[in-house]
Formats: C-alpha cells, sequence, structure tokens
C-alpha cells in the first residue's frame, strides 16, 4: 500500500504520513532517525528493537514510538513482520506544547526510563485500528478544517496508546512504595534526585552518593534496570531539556546551556550532538518552532 502523506506547504516538511508494509518488508532494518516523531506499530512478526545502543525484544501488536532524530532499528525481524506507521512532524502537532492535553510526553516518548515499546491489548487494538481508518480517510479527501480534525484523531490516538502503556508498566518498576534498600526504591530515588539536580549535578558519582552506593554499584544497576549508564541518564534528561526549550522559546543556544548548567556552550552543544546527532541549532532549524508560528 503507498504511503498516506501530507505535506505542510509552508516549509515543505513531513507534516502527517501513514504507511503500511507487508510481510517482509522491513524499511527500518538501517539506523534511522528521523526529524519527526515515528509510531512502528508491528501488526505480525517478532524481532529485536536497536534504539539509542540498546535492544528490546518486540512481538505482535507492539506500539514502537520515537521522537525527532532518536536512533533506532529494527534486526532480526521475522519474514512475517508486517508493519503500520504512523509519523508526524512538531510543526503539525507538537506533544511538547500541548502536554496537558495528550499526557503522552514522558510515557510514549521522552521517556529515559522505560523502553520505547507498548504492549496493545485487544482493546487498545481495535481502537487504535479504528482510528487509524479515520485518519487516512480524512488525510484523502481535504475539507474544510480538516488540519484540526486531523489533529483531534492523532490526539485520539496518543491518549489510548499512552493509557495502554500505563496499563501495562511491568510490575517491577521503580515505585517510591519500595522497601528503602531494595533496587525498585534506590532507582525511585535516582530519578527523582535527576529530576531535581539534572541542571545543577552532571556527574554520576553525584547521583551515587544521593543514593548512598558506589559509582560502580549504581552503574551495575542501571545498566541491570534501564540498559543504560547513569551517564546516559543524566544527559539524556538534560537533552530531553534542551529540546524542549529549541522547541518552544526562541532563547539562544548560549543562555539555553547556562540554564542547564553548562558555562561552555561549545562543550553544551558537542554533548547535545553526542544525543541527538545535530547541532542544537539546526535541530531547531528542522523540529523547533523558530521557523514556525509559535502559537499554532
Amino acid at each position: 500500500m503507498s504511503p498516506i502523506t501530507l505535506i505542510n506547504e509552508r516549509s515543505g516538511e513531513l507534516a502527517l504520513k501513514i504507511s503500511r508494509t507487508g510481510p517482509g518488508e522491513n524499511p527500518f532494518d538501517h539506523l534511522c532517525r528521523f526529524n519527526y516523531y515515528s509510531m512502528v506499530w508491528v501488526r505480525a512478526g517478532h524481532g529485536t528493537l536497536r534504539a539509542d545502543f540498546s535492544e528490546y525484544a518486540f512481538a505482535p501488536n507492539s506500539l514502537l514510538c520515537f521522537s525527532p532524530y532518536q536512533p533506532f532499528m529494527l534486526v532480526r525481524a521475522m519474514p512475517d513482520l508486517e508493519l503500520t506507521t504512523v509519523q508526524f512532524h512538531p510543526d503539525f502537532f507538537c506533544i511538547v506544547k500541548h502536554q496537558a492535553e495528550v499526557a503522552c510526553n514522558g510515557v510514549l516518548f521522552n521517556n529515559i526510563y522505560q523502553p520505547p515499546v507498548v504492549a496493545l491489548d485487544a482493546s487498545t487494538v481495535a481502537t487504535l485500528a479504528n482510528t487509524l481508518r479515520e485518519l487516512e480517510v480524512e488525510m484523502q479527501q481535504p475539507a474544510v478544517a480538516q488540519h484540526e480534525l486531523l489533529v483531534a484523531q492523532l490526539k485520539i490516538f496518543l491518549i489510548h496508546a499512552s493509557r495502554c502503556k500505563l496499563n501495562t508498566l511491568p510490575a517491577g518498576a521503580p515505585t517510591a512504595a519500595a522497601p528503602p534498600g531494595r533496587p525498585a526504591y534506590v532507582l525511585q530515588q535516582l530519578r527523582d534526585h535527576i529530576e531535581a539536580h539534572y541542571r545543577t549535578k552532571h556527574s554520576p558519582a553525584d547521583y551515587a552518593e544521593l543514593v548512598h552506593l558506589t559509582p560502580k554499584a549504581l552503574g551495575q544497576l542501571t545498566k541491570k534496570h534501564f540498559h543504560k549508564t547513569p551517564s546516559d541518564l543524566i544527559q539524556e534528561r538534560i537533552v530531553i531539556e534542551a529540546k524542549r526549550e529549541l522547541y518552544l522559546t526562541d532563547k539562544a543556544v548560549k543562555q539555553i546551556a547556562w540554564e542547564l548548567g553548562f558555562e561552555d556552550e561549545y562543550y553544551f552543544s558537542r554533548l547535545f550532538k553526542h544525543q541527538a546527532d545535530v547541532s542544537p541549532s539546526l535541530y531547531r532549524q528542522t523540529v523547533g518552532f523558530a521557523r514556525g508560528n509559535l502559537s499554532s
């Protein structure tokens, strides 16, 4: 089936795209970094997702969710692989700006503590399938207020996917109620400390001290539960906030760096590029709202 695509006439960027691939096709068999959000619905087949240099298994009716420039690829995919992919640019709908409406930022996207994989239950599968059909029909028949209707349908898709992920989080996920000293408790404390101090504390040793572990022990714990090092978690949280500022404000990169605790703008830019694969300036040009209308 040919992709259904809407293009932003002002910028020439992709606005919204829905594509379906048949058995055995894998358009993501190489490292992909798109400058828009991508949701890959695995309708059939098994395989392995490689994202942010970690690997996760996926099965039928898995929804794989990626933020702009987040690296991912599907490896060791079975021959019966079938995919439906929904992609949208922040100029079309910015989840950061509309967080209060859809609550998917930090659930489907930009969650440094959970795999970017949602196991869809039967009820959500039916709802998402219906919503996708409505999106496809509307995309192919331009009419009055088409953009508003498409955004509303996309919100429905995101809300139901977010609810499904929240309802299916593993029982072992860190919770504040876990007994002190247990891994779940330590990991929750780490999350809280990173959230509170990522602007001022950039060293894993700082957080190891806060959770009363050695840096080596903390590294082993985060590797086991998050597939990431403490440095990865700290840097990813910093970059998520930097992306938010680049999305929604016209602040200079130097000011954003300073507000995130970096006196050296160029060191900050190197860290950002290491995480996002593009410079802060290019990220803003291709993803952020400096090019468009901040009120849209």
